[in-house]
């Protein structure tokens, strides 16, 4: 497995050759990244300890408030300043659960000019529903019973 990710992360030097003249706040982001979509690639699922800090996130009224409305807003995403006006929420309030959502890995954020973009991370929440629903349907035991055949209550 270990060589699979450092395989993916020679692939990055390749892909990107200017990758190493960037930031290293950059370059930390977008390893960190990296390293999230190897793992889920390579593993396949997610952890208990990711789904409970995706839970934890979305756990909170506010912050359940703001996922909704940035996945209504789709890949483009909004900024800061407008989302805290649709949800009529203060920019320090807004600042610090946008910080938990982004800890998260439930949602991203893009600087373009002096906004900051945030957008829904479909793929964390792609893998979140994964993981929920991995063994669906296939009995308390793990064992198919004649009542709950795979695909029977989905």
């Amino acid at each position: 497995m270990l060589e699979t990710i450092n395989k993916g992360k020679e692939d990055l030097d390749s892909a990107f050759p200017g990758f190493h003249s960037v930031s290293s706040r950059l370059q930390k982001y977008f390893q960190k990244r990296l390293d999230i979509l190897l793992y889920f690639y390579v593993i396949g699922s997610m952890e208990n300890i990711d789904a409970i800090s995706v839970l934890s996130a979305l756990a909170q009224e506010t912050r359940l408030d703001v996922f909704r409305l940035l996945v209504r807003a789709g890949k483009e995403g909004m900024a800061a300043g407008a989302i805290g006006d649709a949800l009529s929420i203060p920019a320090a309030t807004l600042s610090f659960h946008l910080k938990e959502l982004k800890n998260a890995g439930t949602v991203c954020c893009q600087r373009e000019g002096r906004s900051l973009i945030y957008s829904a991370d479909f793929s964390t929440m792609t893998a979140f529903l994964g993981f929920l629903t991995e063994n669906c349907c296939q009995g308390v035991n793990g064992e198919d019973s004649e009542a709950q055949k795979p695909g029977s209550c989905c």
